[in-house]
């Protein structure tokens, strides 16, 4: 097994487990027999479990943040692709396994001790949020809306994730739909 297809393997096995049972829970040991790659691999590929969680939650970050695109994009009125990011959350928090945010709960788990963790989770959250900032500017509507849309939308990550339920979104976008129609020159 050649190095990129271990490291994808290890990825794929540290997603599922770290998502699925949180980081501290899993040892590498699990990501052994989960992946197929051996344990030196594994060390030799991520030389410590922070490592491995630091690759986990980038690769998951572009995959997260392309399919939001992909959902908003379909849209044409910018007010509507800004309410689209909503609907793709509520679709989100539906899914089979879903267990809240993966930064938000990495956060919680590891914030307190690993610098490279925080970044990452840092790194997420300003992305996201710049996200949400140009989808403002181009639907012409102060700049000020973009953090209020960033909290209505992590309150809704977090109560989801909490409840299990996939009304946090609908009811942030409602609560967005009022912002924006508030914020309307």
């Amino acid at each position: 097994m050649d190095s990129a297809t271990a490291r994808e393997q290890a990825l794929d096995a540290a997603e599922e487990l770290f998502y699925g049972r949180g980081i501290q829970s899993v040892g590498m040991d699990d990501i052994r027999g989960a992946s197929g790659v051996s344990l030196k691999r594994l060390y030799q590929l991520f030389p410590a479990k922070e490592q491995l969680v630091e690759a986990y939650l980038e690769r998951r970050d572009v995959r997260w943040r392309g399919r939001l695109a992909a959902h908003v994009e379909r849209g044409t009125d910018p007010e509507e692709r800004i309410l689209a990011v909503f609907d793709w959350l509520e679709g989100w928090f539906g899914e089979d396994g879903f267990r809240g945010c993966a930064w938000i709960n990495s956060y919680g788990e590891l914030g307190a001790t690993s610098s490279r963790v925080t970044a990452q989770v840092r790194a997420h959250k300003q992305a996201f949020r710049d996200y949400l900032a140009g989808l403002v500017a181009e639907a012409g509507l102060p700049g000020a809306l973009a953090g209020q849309l960033f909290l209505l939308a992590e309150g809704a990550m977090v109560t989801a994730g909490i409840t299990g339920s996939t009304r946090p979104a609908v009811e942030a976008r409602e609560a967005a739909r009022a912002l924006l129609a508030a914020g309307r020159p």
